[in-house]
Parts: structure tokens; sequence; C-alpha cells
């Protein structure tokens, strides 16, 4: 078959690979239909994620046709169409139980990224996202193996075309789950920082929770100029304007600040010359500065949600007024699986439209080139879908 695999840094190919086989009673053979390429896929294609190696298939946000099934797997059939969450979960666990999908404790071979881990598991695998998650080849490809398939995939509707369910894999889930971790409802107000594919899934769901004033901050005039028309949100340009929160704090109620922020960006962001130099040298392994714009942003005893990667140690995190101000943070993985049948309700009833967000369909043959096109804001840019 034909999959996308990493060479390096920068330098990934469509080639010929092995078909996947069923490895294990409960996996399933999907046939992909469409599938996409996501914000955190360019950490991996910058090379940033350790344990990534040559040959491997990226791709966490896919769906398809079911192909073949295992003996062991009873909640599917072949033929079934379903999307895929990234989180590859096992249902049985403690955290499963808890519907904590991503802290599933049995899926995930590799180490995981915590550095001082202790004797702690591994998070949940997931798919297409190197050795420290699981080493699961991933979905930009014709087919892919799917573990746990009695827990992850999620059958969606003949009606729908694959572009309307084909983000409840992650960007979607994701951004809800930043709404729902910032305590976003009717009346309030949020700055998401990233105007990213997450950061407009995080506009969509503030808008459909009731927020009233929604900021958004990014460095590209057409990304915070479709969010405007799309989303209502009032566009920060930090290309023109570097201290965006101030801003953002002018335009609140009393200038306290928003009641939560969203940082959307994550550990490759923008940082200071010295953040740069220190990142270079590996000392640090995160940039820090979109947080401290969130933790400058919010009001006292606000919120700020991190669905943004990020890895290793951080720069100047500015703990001394997250402490003042009495802020809580919430963060991490989406429990994708728990979210699904709500999602789609709202997409079928016409709330949420994650597919306006697609800016460019490329057959799979052209993932370098989407991968690039995607990485360098070119062509204006928003969201990429492939099609095998």
């Amino acid at each position: 078959m034909r999959a996308l695999t990493y060479h390096g840094a920068r330098d990934v190919r469509v080639e010929d690979v092995p078909d996947p086989k069923l490895l294990q009673a409960d996996d399933i053979i999907l046939r992909v239909t469409a599938t996409a390429i996501c914000g955190s896929d360019l950490h991996l294609f910058h090379g940033k994620i350790p344990e990534t190696r040559d040959g491997d298939i990226f791709g966490h946000e896919f769906m398809g046709i079911v192909e073949e099934t295992g003996s062991a797997v009873s909640a599917l059939k072949t033929g079934d169409r379903v999307i895929v969450p990234f989180v590859i979960a096992c249902g049985d666990c403690f955290f499963c139980q808890l519907n904590l999908y991503a802290s599933c404790e049995t899926t995930n071979p590799g180490r995981g990224a915590i550095l001082n881990k202790k004797q702690i598991p591994p998070g949940a695998a997931l798919f297409g996202y190197s050795h420290l998650y699981g080493g699961i080849p991933g979905g930009q490809a014709e087919f892919v193996r799917v573990p746990k398939a009695n827990t992850g995939p999620f059958k969606v509707p003949t009606a729908l075309p694959d572009e309307h369910v084909l983000f409840l894999t992650d960007i979607l889930p994701t951004g809800y789950q930043a709404v729902l971790n910032a305590g976003i409802g009717p009346g309030s107000s949020v700055a998401i920082y990233g105007a990213g594919p997450v950061g407009l899934m995080s506009a969509a769901c503030a808008r459909l929770v009731g927020a009233e004033q929604i900021f958004m901050v990014d460095q590209f005039a057409h990304r915070l100029e479709f969010a405007r028309d799309a989303y209502g949100v009032i566009p920060v340009n930090f290309a023109d304007d570097d201290d965006p929160a101030a801003t953002i704090i002018g335009q609140t109620a009393g200038q306290r600040g928003v009641d939560a922020a969203i940082d959307a960006v994550g550990f490759e962001a923008k940082g200071s010359t010295t953040e740069t130099v220190l990142s270079t040298l590996k000392i640090e392994t995160s940039v820090g500065k979109v947080l401290r714009q969130c933790i400058a942003a919010v009001r006292r005893g606000g919120t700020v949600s991190v669905p943004g990667v990020y890895a290793g140690y951080l720069h100047g995190f500015l703990f001394g007024d997250a402490f003042d101000k009495g802020l809580t943070f919430k963060m991490g993985q989406t429990h994708v699986q728990a979210l699904l049948p709500e999602l789609l309700e709202h997409i079928e009833q016409g709330r949420l439209a994650p597919h306006a967000i697609i800016s460019h369909r490329l057959a799979l043959e052209d993932a370098a080139e989407g991968y690039e096109m995607f990485d360098k804001h070119q062509n204006e840019c928003r969201k990429v879908i492939l099609l095998p």
C-alpha cells in the first residue's frame, strides 16, 4: 500500500510499505477514505518529538470502512463506516472506567513523555505519533490496523460526508475539551491563543456554549480574518502587537481580564531570542511565551486551558503570577471517546460545521507537498485533508 513515511526532519515521503495485518483478536483493518494533517503532526515533521524513527507512518486523524475484523471484535462488522479517535484506549482499565481515555494504562508499550515519571505507567498509545506513544502506524495511508476496535472506532451516519465528521477524530473534541476545561459558558469571555485548527475548533465550541467575548491571537492575518467571519472573534495580530494580553485586558469588563485563556499553540510557540537559544542548545524543550500571555490575560480566579502540546522543560513559566491570581490550570491529551456522541449530535443538528475550516484537499500522493504548504502557511492554508 501507499503511505506517508518519515525520513528525518522535514523529510516525509509517500512510498510503498507492507499492508497492515491483524495482530490481536480485537484489531480491525480499515480502508482509509479520508485523513488529515494535524498541527501536532508538524512537531513530528520538524523532528521535535523524540523516538520518531525512519519509516514511521504518520497520521492520527483518519476515517474509513472496516475491511477485516479480528475474532474478538464484537462492536463492528465488515463494511461499517467509522471515524477513529487518535487516542488508543482499552476501555477496561482504571482510567478508561473514569472516561479518562487518554490516560489508558494498557495500550502504550513506550515510555511516554514524562521526564519525572517514577514508576507511573505511560498514558495511552496514539496513532502515528512516535515510539514514545507506542509506535503504532498512523492513518496517512491507504489502510491501517486499528487496535482495541471495540472501544475506539465510532460509527458515523452514511448520510454525512467524510469531511463533516473527519475532525471528530481529534481537533473537534480537542477544541471542545479545551472549552469545557476552561469553564466557559453563556456570557463568558475567553482569549484563544493560536488560530490553527485546534484554535479554530475552540472558537467554534466557545461560540456554541454561549461565550460573549472571544479574543483570538495569531500572527497570520488570513487565519484571523477567517475566525472573525466564521465565529465572530475579536482578532489580535501579535505580528503588530507584541503584548496581546494588554490589548485584551483593556477590552474586558472592568479591565480585569478574560474569564479563561486557551493555549492552542504549544511548545513550538515563537519565543524570545533567549528561548530560541535555549531551545537550540536543548537546555529547554518548550517555549513559554504563550503560557505567559495566557497567565497575564486571564482575570483573578480564572482558568488557563492548555490543549497545545508541551514536552519537557519550560522557560519562564511565571508560576508566582499564577499563584497570586489564584488561577486554575487544566490540560492534557483529549479523552476523545467520551465526547463523540454529543459532538456528532451537534454536527447532525447543524450547530457545528467543523469542515468549514478546510482550505485544501489533496491526494494522498501529494501529502509531502501538503506538509510543506501547511508548515509554511502557503496559499492561506488552514487545514489540509488527504484522500487516498
